[in-house]
């Protein structure tokens, strides 16, 4: 494996981390905040920055979001979303330890669940980890990235009622992260033409719209649905369309031989069905007013 990807993946690591942190202080934030109103989102959300514990949590994210953009341009798309969604059982760790969260039996079945995932993974790398894979052809890029607009847009409107209306505003909002990760990766491939290249993509424009897009979803499907469920919809949602953008946006080899193929598969799915297993836990004690 190149060095280079190595440095990618420990900073993916990094990037699952920040963002475990940042999620648990943006919902002790959002529950204490006023009702974000997605037809006007911008008036409504900046309410919530009157909150400490918000502000924090964005402070955290984009801290987060930045060691992301350094890991794609690195690393494979797909072997980066892996160890994020993986990094995902760094919860249950995190909200018992420093949010005083109580963790469940199924949170720890899926942490013994996401490493025998990771350790599936690593053992089919393979060519995928010879390169950051970021080459990519619009006729693919394009259908990919509206396809998950486009959905994100239909789940949000579709959530308007109904009792599940905060777990689909998730899914609504991974929907379009995974659109802006994806996004990401594939500006990764003009770093080469020089800042202005970057800034001056129409990529760049849309990355910055789908991002404040899920921010602002995100942000209300905490107010209104359970913790638990929500922040695991969100995280399967971004982490299975951005890592199947490896395969079919940027033509990451998949391995050779048949058995490789199905450990990598199962590897993939058990990684995101340890994300499902371990979601945000039952908080056991209310926070510190400090």
């Amino acid at each position: 494996m190149a060095l280079s990807v190595q440095l990618g993946l420990l900073l993916a690591l990094a990037t699952a981390f920040a963002s475990v942190v940042g999620f648990l202080y943006k919902h002790r934030g959002a529950v204490e905040s006023p009702p974000v109103e997605l037809r006007r989102p911008i008036r409504t959300s900046l309410a919530l920055f009157r909150s400490g514990w918000y502000v924090l949590g964005i402070v955290i994210a984009t801290a987060s979001w930045g060691l992301h953009v350094a890991a794609l341009s690195l690393a494979p798309i797909s072997l980066v979303q892996s160890v994020i969604a993986g990094g995902l059982v760094l919860l249950t760790v995190t909200a018992d330890r420093l949010f005083a969260h109580r963790v469940t039996r199924r949170e720890w079945i899926g942490v013994g669940m996401a490493a025998v995932g990771l350790a599936f993974l690593a053992a089919t790398i393979g060519g995928t980890g010879d390169s950051a894979h970021s080459s990519y052809e619009l006729g693919r890029l394009i259908p990919w990235v509206a396809a998950l607009t486009v959905g994100a847009v239909a789940v949000a409107f579709a959530a308007r009622t109904g009792r599940h209306a905060g777990v689909m505003l998730g899914a609504s909002a991974g929907l379009f992260w995974a659109a802006s990760d994806t996004s990401i990766k594939a500006l990764s491939d003009h770093l080469g033409g020089g800042v202005w290249a970057v800034l001056g993509s129409p990529l760049a424009a849309f990355i910055a719209l789908a991002s404040l897009a899920g921010l602002v979803v995100s942000a209300r499907s905490l107010q209104i649905g359970k913790a638990v469920p929500v922040i695991a919809v969100t995280s399967v949602a971004a982490n299975l369309f951005t890592i199947a953008a490896g395969p079919v946006v940027f033509g990451e080899p998949m391995p050779d031989t048949s058995l490789g193929i199905v450990v990598r598969v199962l590897a993939f799915a058990l990684v995101i069905s340890a994300a499902a297993l371990t979601p945000a836990p039952v908080q056991a004690v209310e926070p510190d007013a400090a």
